[in-house]
């Protein structure tokens, strides 16, 4: 391959971008992971991928990283839904802008972005069904830091594209999980066994959940098809699958009896806020027990539809929810506890591309 075919992935370290450097390893691409200073990049190792040290709040280090490169996955942010707003403006917002200018000064054929469902809003109601055509930004509270940012960075790159500078598209992917992850599966499983979790409402709600490797397949289909040029693509669930059905599962899968306990939605929320407001007034670092964004993801009664990409990208979730919870908790488990492999379907099995 010549360096026309370069792949330059940000965030390959963490979920989403990991899964996306695997998933252009498996169809043979070229892949370049930009990477930073001490970042654990053991992983990336074993994908006999081209790592070029650099951040993208350093302007200065991403000119070499876009060189030669023709399709940019940009999957670095700032996440989480806590922390200084200045640090969201930085990594998610500015950051974004260098590597964009890069990207169209190094000629890049086409920019993929990263983005999330969360930059809709914080909107909810029952059967109400949200596609690409949904305003952004909406119903944000104050301190909504990390879905602001990601509406003003989606703002940057559609700019950039709607002044012809650059191809882009964007990709918004919901709740994530899957094999390294490291935001949610360890917290979840800590509440699940120390008998803390409750069901958000009557835990019928459905969950626009969705397994990082399948968000990762639609990404390529996305950078590698002339017709998502200037389009955006819900990559928001693998099915049908409930709130109380996810917890469960998740359950089952290490040994735990099924969560009955159950808050209503709107005590968690109020509860969620007033934990907000201590933690700003107190200005604590080690993020609130529960948030509203938090009680927003879980007990949410809206629902993001992904028609568009099965539509017109052909995008199908090869990894189902039956074959990737059990996965990702062995995966969990086999890392970080050194246990064997819990009930259900193993990772090889999952792995259905």
């Amino acid at each position: 391959m010549g360096t026309e075919d370069i792949n330059l992935v940000t965030g390959g370290t963490g979920l989403l971008g990991s899964h996306i450097v695997e998933q252009l390893r498996r169809r043979g691409r070229r892949v370049r992971a930009l990477v930073r200073r001490g970042s654990d990049t053991s992983w990336l190792k074993t994908q006999d991928v081209e790592l070029v040290e650099g951040d993208i709040t350093d302007a200065a280090s991403l000119t070499r990283a876009c060189a030669g490169v023709r399709n940019v996955y940009h999957a670095a942010a700032r996440v989480g839904d806590w922390g200084p707003w200045e640090d969201f403006v930085r990594v998610s917002i500015d950051g974004t802008r260098n590597l964009l200018e890069a990207a169209i000064a190094a000629g890049v054929e086409r920019f993929l972005h990263i983005s999330s469902i969360s930059a809709y809003g914080h909107i909810d109601g029952a059967g109400l069904v949200l596609d690409e055509t949904a305003p952004l930004g909406r119903q944000l509270a104050r301190w909504s830091y990390y879905s602001r940012a990601k509406v003003a960075a989606e703002e940057l790159v559609w700019a950039a594209h709607r002044d012809k500078r650059i191809d882009v598209t964007v990709i918004r992917p919901s709740w994530l999980y899957g094999p390294r992850d490291r935001a949610t599966l360890e917290r979840l499983i800590a509440a699940i066994r120390g008998r803390k979790s409750k069901l958000l409402g009557d835990g019928t709600n459905r969950l626009s959940v969705v397994h990082a490797a399948n968000v990762a397949e639609a990404s390529i289909l996305a950078a590698e098809s002339d017709c998502a040029k200037g389009e955006a693509y819900n990559c928001s669930n693998d099915g049908e699958i409930t709130q109380q059905e996810y917890f469960n599962a998740i359950a089952k899968a290490i040994g735990e009896p099924p969560i009955t306990r159950k808050v209503p939605y709107r005590v968690a929320k109020t509860a969620a806020f007033l934990f907000e407001v201590f933690g700003h007034l107190f200005r604590t670092k080690k993020p609130p027990l529960v948030t509203r964004y938090s009680v927003w993801l879980m007990g949410r009664r809206c629902f993001f539809d992904a028609g568009k990409a099965r539509r017109q990208l052909g995008w199908n979730s090869t990894i189902s929810y039956e074959a990737g919870i059990p996965a990702a908790i062995e995966w969990y488990l086999r890392e970080h506890e050194g246990g064997g492999k819990p009930a259900g379907i193993s990772v090889a099995q999952a792995r259905l591309s």
